[in-house]
């Protein structure tokens, strides 16, 4: 698959200091299932306006309120950048709000165990198909290694301070 079709641009606002997970696991699952994805962490990236332009499907990452709020704020910008893209919304904040974002302009909230979801929604995508407005996933998954392609090195997100030097801090 080549194209706008084939494309998903997942989006991060705001991860307390952390290279998003929640961009890292999905990439790895969509990638597998032939999606070309464009990974942004808006908290140190700018917005790419052209990938998102040429995106079949935008994914904004909630896991918390304010990821929630800075993600509601985004959502006209992109449905003007994108305006056939299917929105998608998830994480643990996305059907908790889902009226919410839903009326912000998202097309689709998930929650749970996002990443089967995601790849259901591009898959059915690339057959004309939408997904429903909201669900919640409580499958379990096998792990699958995230990819961080497209996102800052870890390097350039939250350091712990000590007597031999920064270290990376946080989870990965």
């Amino acid at each position: 698959m080549v194209g706008r079709l084939a494309r998903v641009v997942l989006i991060s606002t705001y991860e307390l200091g952390h290279q998003p997970f929640g961009l890292a696991s999905p990439a790895a699952w969509l990638r597998r299932a032939g999606a070309e994805v464009v990974c942004l962490d808006l908290a140190l990236q700018p917005l790419d306006q052209a990938a998102v332009a040429g995106a079949a499907m935008l994914g904004l990452y909630v896991p918390m309120h304010t990821a929630t709020r800075l993600a509601a704020e985004l959502l006209p910008t992109l449905r003007a950048l994108a305006p056939a893209a299917q929105l998608v919304c998830y994480g643990l904040y996305a059907p908790l709000n889902a009226p919410y974002l839903l009326g912000r302009g998202a097309d689709v909230c998930l929650g749970g165990e996002f990443e089967g979801e995601l790849v259901a929604l591009f898959a059915g995508l690339t057959k004309g198909e939408i997904g429903p407005p909201s669900s919640v996933s409580l499958e379990r998954l096998d792990f699958i290694p995230p990819e961080r392609e497209g996102l800052p090195g870890l390097a350039a997100y939250a350091a712990l301070v000590t007597p031999a030097g920064p270290r990376v801090a946080g989870y990965s």
